[in-house]
This record gives structure tokens, sequence and C-alpha cells, in this order.
């Protein structure tokens, strides 16, 4: 039963991100006038297909981990000289029909779309579920430890760390793990005073946090609006944050994981309850749209990229150096999905590698 909720979960959760990022391509290319050929919930063979009145196929395919929108000549957007020796009756429609300006949309829409999910969803988390937080403040303060010596005292209020702005306990810890290899810079309120301290870079700050400190919270409309937004964009900013310190090696490429993390995460929150289920689906779908936006020449970032030095050089990039960049794209992409499967694997298995 545990694995069957676990398998149900994991789809539920894929399937609506990887939907609304598709249709994010799907709508912009229709609005440019751009004919789209197959919209795919999952990967090979088709289980179950249709066909709109535009002549697109619709369908769901028997490895649902992931999806695409095929889009009519889009496979030519290095080869202009294709396009343009087409029949004009087979040039509308075609992907490079559209101008730049529309090709760009068309690209971004899927990550906007996961953007304005998460939003949306985080949104009516603060609107609808209202959240007894632990404020933070300090109860006690470790002996020796880093923030001791720093001159951190019980009752202080931690109001930033750095430039982030913390309103509970949770988001001092987050910020804490941000600033672990690097001195972090602490606005505190002590009384009716704000006080500035350094805490050097440690496992452990040694602050505790003072249980009798929450405070009941639900947020209005607006206020939800804004919330959601804030949260969205910080939960954006996190993820970039942990990626450059795994590239750069302050944190460890184990922490990656693949579809069998989000399987067990996924699993975990619809045991919890429809709002733990929504969060997460919010989470994944900031996730979609940060790590497509990163600048590699088969993900949405570096097409956009590609859009925009063509744009600024008024050339067209293409030819043998073009074809290699986008292999090594799929090259990285594919030692990273043998990494996370290698990393998750490794964890199920106890495998102390």
């Amino acid at each position: 039963m545990h694995i069957v909720l676990t398998v149900v979960a994991l789809l539920i959760v894929l399937g609506i991100v990887v939907f609304v990022h598709e249709l994010g391509h799907f709508l912009a290319a229709r609005w440019a006038g751009v004919r789209v050929d197959t919209f795919s919930i999952g990967f090979g063979p088709a289980l179950f297909k249709w066909h709109d009145r535009h002549n697109t196929t619709w369908q769901i395919a028997c490895l649902p981990l992931g999806g695409y929108v095929s889009i009519y000549g889009q496979e030519d957007m290095f080869n202009r000289a294709k396009y343009v020796a087409l029949p004009r009756a087979k040039q509308v429609g075609h992907y490079l029909s559209a101008p730049a300006w529309k090709q760009f949309i068309i690209i971004a829409a899927g990550v906007f779309m996961n953007f304005m999910l998460a939003w949306g969803i985080y949104s009516a988390l603060f609107m609808f579920k209202p959240r007894n937080v632990q404020l933070p403040v300090v109860a006690q303060v470790i002996q020796e430890s880093v923030a001791f010596n720093a001159g951190v005292k019980p009752g202080d209020t931690i109001l930033r760390i750095d430039n982030e702005k913390i309103t509970n306990w949770g988001e001092l810890v987050l910020a804490k793990e941000l600033a672990a290899h690097r001195d972090a810079h602490v606005l505190i309120l002590r009384g009716e005073k704000l006080v500035q301290v350094k805490l050097s870079p440690a496992e452990r700050w040694g602050l505790v946090a003072d249980g009798s400190k929450t405070e009941f919270r639900k947020k209005g409309f607006f206020g939800a609006i804004y919330s959601g937004a804030r949260e969205t964009y910080h939960q954006s900013k996190t993820l970039l944050i942990v990626l450059k310190q795994i590239v750069t090696g302050e944190r460890s490429s184990k922490q990656l994981g693949s579809f069998i993390t989000i399987a067990q995460v996924s699993g975990q929150a619809m045991a919890a309850g429809f709002f733990a289920l929504i969060s997460i689906i919010a989470l994944l779908s900031v996730n979609l749209g940060v790590i497509n936006l990163l600048p590699l020449p088969v993900l949405d970032g570096g097409y956009l990229l590609i859009l925009i030095i063509e744009g600024v050089t008024r050339r067209k990039l293409g030819g043998r150096g073009m074809e290699i960049a986008i292999l090594c794209g799929w090259i990285l992409i594919g030692a990273l999905f043998v990494l996370t499967m290698w990393n998750d694997l490794a964890r199920v298995f106890g495998l102390n590698l």
C-alpha cells in the first residue's frame, strides 16, 4: 500500500508540474500562430491519444516521468536555410515563421507557468491555511558557541541574516544553512535597540529557539498574494544558492536526488494531507522553473540565451559548433541523471560510498 501511495503521489505531483510547464509552451505557440504537433505527458509509446480541431495530438505515454510539446519546425532553429527552402505553404505555422521575440515568449512560457503555479499555490496556502509559526526569538545561547562568542543573548530576536529578512525560525535555520561556509552578518532586535553581529562559519551556531514565542498567522487576499510571491522568490533564490554551493564544492553533490526522492517526498506529503501535497507541487514547480532557466543549450534557459545573443549580434547561430554545444548539454544532463539516480540508490540500499 505504501508503494502504491508513493507511485500515485509521484504521478500526481510530476504530472501537474510537467503539464503546467508544457501548457505554457503550448499556449504561447498557439498565440504566436505556430503549429503544435504533439502534446505529450510522458515519453515513449502512447497509451492514450486524441486529436483536437487544430490537429494537435494529445497523448499520455507509457513513461510518465516528464513530457514534451512538439512544435512544428523547432528543430530547424539553427538551420534557417532549411526553413527558407520550404514551399510557402509549408512555412505557415513553422516555428521560424514567428519573429524572434515571439520565439522567446514560446520558450520562456513554460518556466513562467511554473512560477505562476507556485505563486498561486503559495498564495492560497497563506490565505486558507492559518499557521502557528515559531518566531525567531532566542531562548538560550550555548556556552562557547559561535553565537555566544559573537555576543548573541537570550531574548534576542533575529531580524535579518545578511540581506535575507527573517520572520520565523524556519527561515532562520535555512539562512544559517546557506551561510554555513562564510561569515554571516546578523541583525538583532534587543529590547528597543538594533544590534549587528557577525557569526563565523560553523556547523552549528548554538542558538535555541524560544518555544513559547509563536504567532498565529493568516493572510488576507493582498497579503497572501505578496507572501506567495515572496515565498516563490525565496525558494528560487535558495535553490540557486544550493546549486552554486554544489558546483563550488561547498556542498556535497550527494544531496542531489532523482525522481526516487521526488516520489518518496510526494508519498509522505500525500499521506500528510492535501495542503502538504500541494506544497510539494509548488516547491517542485519552482525547482523545475529554476533548473530550466540554467543556460545549458538543451534547456529553456540555453535557448533563451541563444536568442538574446542572436538579437544583440544580429547573427544567427548554428553550424557544427552549435551541434557540439547541444551534444555537450545532453551529455551533462545525462551525467546529472546518472548521478542523482546513483545517490538515491545508494541511499535506499544503504551503500556507504
